[in-house]
């Protein structure tokens, strides 16, 4: 769906167009909940999450502004509600660990074979690992790996430098190398063969550098 064709279809739903709405969840949802669930790490908080995101979204879609992308508005919203919860869920949650100290924080898969989101076992394998990141760390590779957000874009959501981002993109995506290779359980998982995860931080290196707008 590119921007135009998304234009058409909020303003249908805006003028009260029901098959337009349900259009629109079903283009985003796949990746709202990934990412709501690789940040919490629970797969009933992403669900309410996402519905909830949904909700608040099409209640004020009167007041989206075109000149912006649906998707960033819809993650900073779906963000917001899930360090909401994890604020009042304490102490069954540490927001600090899930946000970082200071509460910073289209569906590409990550990583070519290792990060293939073609099975169910395969995404759970990648959780698990994420959650040895730190919270900017998973953050940062989630938008960029996962949902294909570009350094520019990602520093802009965060309120981070484009630095930091490349720092904590480059910094993650060794940890979870690192973490990987150092838990064979999750390794034999996958049935990857060894050096699969020294090969994908070699290819994944050369992607830091993308930083043009976002897919549309």
């Amino acid at each position: 769906m590119n921007r135009e064709q998304e234009r058409v279809i909020i303003e249908a739903a805006i003028a009260g167009d029901r098959t337009a709405a349900g259009d629109l969840i079903r283009h985003h949802q796949r990746s709202v909940y990934a990412y709501l669930l690789r940040m919490s790490g629970r797969p009933d908080v992403a669900e309410d999450m996402a519905q909830e995101a949904f909700v608040r979204v099409l209640t004020n879609l009167e007041r989206f502004d075109f000149r912006y992308r649906f998707s960033t508005w819809l993650f900073t919203i779906a963000r917001r509600l899930l360090l909401n919860h994890l604020q009042k869920m304490k102490p069954a949650y540490d927001t600090d660990a899930v946000f970082g100290a200071e509460g910073r924080g289209g569906d590409a898969p990550i990583g070519g074979a290792l990060f293939n989101e073609q099975t169910t076992q395969r995404r759970s394998v990648i959780d698990v690992a994420l959650q040895d990141l730190s919270a900017d760390q998973r953050e940062v590779v989630v938008l960029f790996h996962q949902l294909d957000w570009p350094i520019a874009l990602i520093a802009q959501h965060l309120d981070m430098p484009e630095g930091t981002v490349k720092s904590h993109l480059h910094r993650g995506r060794r940890r979870l190398r690192e973490a990987l290779a150092s838990r064979p359980e999750l390794l034999s998982r996958l049935s990857l063969e060894e050096g699969t995860v020294e090969a994908f931080a070699a290819a994944q290196d050369s992607g830091v550098s993308r930083s043009g707008g976002a897919r549309a």
